[in-house]
């Protein structure tokens, strides 16, 4: 971690951590998009995945703004969200249920981006660092988007077919 001696110093580290975060997504989406076995999903993660690129490059543009290199810090948050997604596809899981895990999965990603990209905008706003607020709002703005693509997509019949198939299986169990 770097020596933090001002709250902009903060705002960096955090910025750091935040590129981390969206440089792992870069990887993993892809992954994610290719185990999902709904395309409405498949298509989700891969629109996601170019908002993604954007978003590192909005993340580029707050260094330039503030005058500071681009370097990412690991972020563990995010490097365990993305290893509990791959354990979800590395588990041999019926393609209903592999589905319904990915959006959760999804979703807790969208939930840390979400508290990440809010609190970059508050606290550069409170720095009276206005176009690095814009950035990190624009941001923060497709992430809310994303969860609610991702809601949408289960309860429009992810969770649906899945529920379905679980009680298919029931019955036949029964039969």
């Amino acid at each position: 971690m770097m020596a933090i001696k001002s709250v902009q110093d903060f705002l960096l580290n955090e910025l750091r951590d935040t590129l981390s975060a969206e440089k792992q997504l870069l990887k993993a989406i892809p992954k994610m998009a290719k185990a999902a076995t709904d395309p409405q999903l498949q298509d989700a993660f891969m629109t996601h995945l170019e908002e993604t690129k954007g978003q590192v490059e909005r993340l580029e543009k707050a260094f330039a703004e503030l005058g500071a290199a681009p370097r990412a810090k690991t972020c563990e948050a995010m490097k365990g969200l993305v290893e509990e997604a791959q354990e979800l596809i590395d588990e041999d899981l019926p393609p209903e249920f592999l589905d319904v895990g990915l959006i959760i999965a999804a979703q807790k990603v969208e939930h840390y981006e979400i508290a990440a990209y809010g609190s970059l905008t508050t606290l550069a706003k409170s720095l009276d660092l206005r176009p690095v607020g814009l950035l990190m709002g624009e941001t923060l703005n497709e992430e809310l988007n994303a969860d609610k693509l991702l809601t949408k997509l289960a309860v429009g019949g992810i969770n649906r077919k899945a529920i379905e198939m679980a009680g298919a299986e029931e019955e036949e169990e029964v039969g």
